[in-house]
């Protein structure tokens, strides 16, 4: 079909907008890449925007250099793979059974798992669970309690109900039982929605650190976004020191904040082209019905 005008105008004013807020995405990280890659005179004087001055790669070679920041990534690339492998079991044994149209109960335990969306005990009561169940500073504190995403659930769940009962009917009359159907059909028909689901649970367990602030004192079992904390937390502290006249005080340079947030970023950055063929299908299945 022929495009009229108004339709194409349309069309570039919504790329337009499109490209200005990708910008608004986007700057920031390259401001940050350009202050890692500057050498301490510019950064002083304010010269950096957006491009690197005086290119150096010492904050670089700090950060990799940095035993400590080495094996927190480490961790947190253990922690990330273990708890998305273990979010994405428990999620489909919830979400299986509640999108069977037989399963009884499962209107009553849907809307149990709806209202913890909206309603939160909250921090103290969260972290006095942790402690009488003797997890505190220890690695499953940072996996069990938020092992199951509510959202992410309902996500799944609508997606397993969405496949034809038909299909589900002659996987009957051929002698498949629950589980060999979930393993065999129900599965490979939702690789997009199990997709998306890894890939929020990746994030969110590679972005979060307050667990760990809360539940963790030794620093081995520090994750990344932990570490970066207590840096830019350091910096504050040091920076006020040095306001106060006391010598002794060194203030963490820029460069080297920098370098930490990007050395932090990156890794996870590169998981989205692997699945980006599956994201925004999966999302689109998820949200079709309720």
């Amino acid at each position: 079909m022929k495009r009229t005008i108004a339709e194409r105008l349309a069309d570039g004013v919504i790329m337009a907008l499109i490209g200005i807020f990708s910008l608004f995405c986007v700057l920031p990280m390259v401001h940050m890449l350009a202050l890692s890659l500057s050498g301490n005179r510019a950064l002083m004087s304010g010269e950096v925007t957006l491009w690197p001055v005086d290119w150096t790669w010492g904050a670089y070679q700090s950060v990799l250099g940095d035993a400590h920041m080495i094996r927190s990534l480490l961790f947190t690339i253990m922690l990330v793979a273990l708890y998305t492998a273990i979010a994405m079991v428990m999620t489909i044994m919830a979400a299986y059974p509640l999108s069977r149209r037989h399963f009884r109960g499962k209107h009553l335990m849907f809307g149990l798992i709806v209202v913890t969306m909206f309603f939160s005990p909250g921090i103290i009561p969260n972290y006095l669970l942790v402690k009488e169940l003797s997890l505190l500073n220890s690695f499953w504190s940072l996996v069990l309690p938020i092992a199951i995403n509510a959202f992410l659930l309902i996500i799944l769940k609508t997606s397993f109900s969405q496949i034809p009962s038909e299909l589900e009917d002659s996987a009957w009359m051929d002698g498949c039982g629950h589980f060999r159907f979930l393993l065999r059909i129900v599965l490979p028909l939702s690789l997009p929605v199990l997709a998306t689901i890894g890939l929020y649970s990746a994030v969110d367990r590679w972005n979060m650190f307050q667990d760990a602030l809360f539940y963790i004192n030794d620093q081995k079992l520090y994750p990344i976004q932990l570490r970066l904390y207590e840096m830019v937390i350091n910096s504050q502290v040091n920076d006020a020191t040095a306001q106060e006249g006391f010598n002794s005080a060194t203030p963490i340079p820029q460069s080297l904040q920098a370098a930490s947030i990007m050395f932090a970023t990156v890794p996870i950055l590169l998981v989205y082209p692997w699945l980006q063929r599956y994201f925004i299908s999966g999302m689109l299945v998820g949200a079709v019905k309720g």
